[in-house]
């Protein structure tokens, strides 16, 4: 289990400027990447047990989060 943060900036370091203009052109991506950015504190919160949580909400959490930075890629991909 990794304790590091999965900031979107270091997932994708070459997409950064694209991300940046996407936030402000694109409501949808705004409102994935809040959501990638919300879920992902929570996991990283949980797995450094500063708010610890039950082991599947921690997995159900991380699974959210794989599927947001999913559909996050498939926007960034395309643009």
């Amino acid at each position: 289990m990794s304790h590091t943060p999965h900031e979107l900036a270091e997932e994708f370091p070459d997409k950064v400027e694209l991300m940046s203009q996407l936030k402000q052109t694109d409501a949808h991506f705004a409102r994935l990447a809040d959501e990638y950015h919300e879920v992902n504190r929570v996991v990283h919160r949980a797995e450094t047990n500063v708010e610890p949580m039950e082991d599947l909400a921690e997995v159900d959490l991380r699974k959210k989060r794989a599927a947001l930075k999913d559909e996050i890629w498939a926007i960034l991909s395309k643009a």
